[in-house]
């Protein structure tokens, strides 16, 4: 057992660091490229919230949770504990629902058949603004019901179960806030889900359209490299399989735990290292998927020449 715990010791801790180096690097390449072009992308401003919601999990969940695995046990009081756990949910809900938004307009973009969109591509980033922020408020609402409904159910007879998280503990009773949390938030993420595959699905098949309609004018020696629509759709599956397999796998391993009434060593821990692996490992996917290391390379070069 202790070399196991030494396991979850090093990958909680491994996770963590990873990914505050991973958001905090991405968050600098995109101050460093709005210092230098004074604005962002509609797909660059996606990606920076998503970023910042990522940095909200790792900082509210696998802080703690390293904390916790590593000795310091019980440290925070209800009131401390309530609100991590506000700002957890909160930065996984905002996570899943930016990131489907940035599958859902990148397939609007590339369709060419969006010609309706593209009369008012000018406008996208104010839309895309606007979203984002619906997003935010939305869900800052929604996750608000969660850290108020524990101090009202705090005097009721019903709230005879206890949750351990290691870093702090709760008492509630488990039923009332189990089909909320399915209603509120297994329900929509995988709604979610199934938006991001739809989208991304539509993205590859035009893509894969696109690569057979120029197949005859590639020359023999371009085509026998990988084609720039091969290397879109590759990273796009690359993105979309990390996010699909970490969540969906950590939402049912939520809804594991949620219902059951004594909870398992190997599960909580195993649904803890899986909720963090998307927001931790997601920005290297993201700097590939978007080649941001060769953009920031030619911001370089830009600033030499100048």
């Amino acid at each position: 057992m202790d070399l196991w715990n030494l396991a979850i010791r090093i990958i909680f801790l491994s996770q963590t660091t990873t990914g505050i180096l991973g958001n905090l690097s991405l968050m600098f390449y995109y101050v460093v490229l709005y210092y230098r072009e004074r604005k962002l992308k509609p797909t660059d401003l996606i990606i920076m919230h998503l970023m910042a919601s990522n940095a909200l999990v790792i900082l509210s969940a696998g802080v703690p949770h390293t904390m916790a695995v590593w000795g310091l046990k019980q440290f925070l009081n209800d009131f401390g504990c309530q609100l991590l756990l506000y700002i957890q949910r909160f930065g996984r809900s905002v996570s899943i629902g930016t990131i489907c938004l940035l599958s859902v307009f990148q397939a609007i973009t590339i369709n060419p058949w969006g010609f309706c969109w593209k009369d008012h591509k000018f406008k996208a980033a104010k839309y895309i603004g606007c979203s984002i922020d619906l997003l935010w408020v939305f869900y800052m609402l929604i996750n608000f019901i969660f850290f108020v409904y524990p101090f009202i159910e705090r005097n009721s007879k019903n709230a005879t179960r206890k949750y351990n998280f290691g870093y702090c503990s709760i008492v509630g009773s488990g039923e009332i806030s189990g089909s909320l949390y399915v209603a509120l938030f297994v329900f929509p993420e995988i709604l979610f889900s199934v938006m991001i595959t739809w989208s991304s699905s539509s993205m590859i098949v035009i893509l894969y359209r696109h690569k057979q309609s120029v197949q005859h004018i590639r020359t023999s020696t371009a085509f026998s490299r990988t084609s720039p629509e091969s290397r879109a759709t590759q990273n796009i599956l690359a993105l979309v399989a990390t996010f699909l397999f970490f969540y969906t796998l950590s939402s049912i391993l939520k809804g594991c735990i949620t219902f059951l009434y004594n909870q398992n060593w190997w599960l909580v821990n195993i649904t803890r290292i899986t909720s963090l692996c998307f927001p931790s490992f997601g920005p290297f996917v993201l700097m590939k998927h978007y080649s941001i290391l060769s953009r920031f390379s030619l911001i370089g070069m830009r600033n030499k020449t100048s």
